[in-house]
């Protein structure tokens, strides 16, 4: 039989260690404010933030177009929140297994789509619901504004969303070093 050896050497961790290294994950990645993804990110949150604020402020509930408007915005804002804490704690690279850059993609597509049409109804309605110069009539004139905006900053999300999905101009060294966005 073989002996023991006399010299062992023996490592010991406490609960403690292990605890830290989970909430260290959960820092913010101010990388990604910086990036393209991110920045289109907090302009979609603050124009979509203004359409439905504005909105809100009038009566809404009235007409048809603007509940529609209403939804829309606010869905989409909701959805981007949760996106953009997503891409800002990093969990997206912890949920591995979903596609991020199609799961983007689709949403941008589809939030560019549901803008159009938001953005069609407010600006329709705008001269139906209220009198010109009023204090509605503005606001609402400013929600299709602003609506507008958001619209185009989905589309532009989009067409990134679209060449991060497709590999455009990336590798895969890069793209795992720049965290999935540019």
């Amino acid at each position: 039989m073989a002996e023991f050896p006399s010299k062992v050497s023996t490592r010991t961790s406490s609960p403690a260690q292990g605890a830290g290294a989970s909430v260290s994950a959960l820092r913010p990645d101010l990388g990604f404010v910086r990036s393209r993804l991110g920045a289109l990110m907090l302009l979609q949150l603050v124009l979509g933030l203004l359409v439905w604020a504005l909105i809100a402020d009038t009566p809404y509930h009235l007409y048809p177009a603007y509940g529609w408007v209403m939804f829309v915005a606010v869905f989409l804002w909701l959805v981007t929140i949760v996106l953009f804490i997503f891409y800002l704690f990093q969990l997206h690279m912890k949920l591995y297994m979903v596609p991020w850059p199609l799961v983007l993609m689709i949403f941008n597509i589809s939030a560019t789509v549901l803008y159009i049409t938001a953005f069609i109804a407010c600006s329709a309605a705008v001269d139906l619901t209220s009198l010109r110069g009023t204090r509605p009539y503005n606001q609402r004139a400013a929600a299709s504004f602003f609506a507008c905006l958001v619209m185009i900053a989905y589309g532009v999300s989009a067409f990134f969303s679209y060449q991060a999905w497709r590999g455009v101009g990336s590798n895969a060294a890069t793209s795992q070093m720049a965290g999935g966005y540019a």
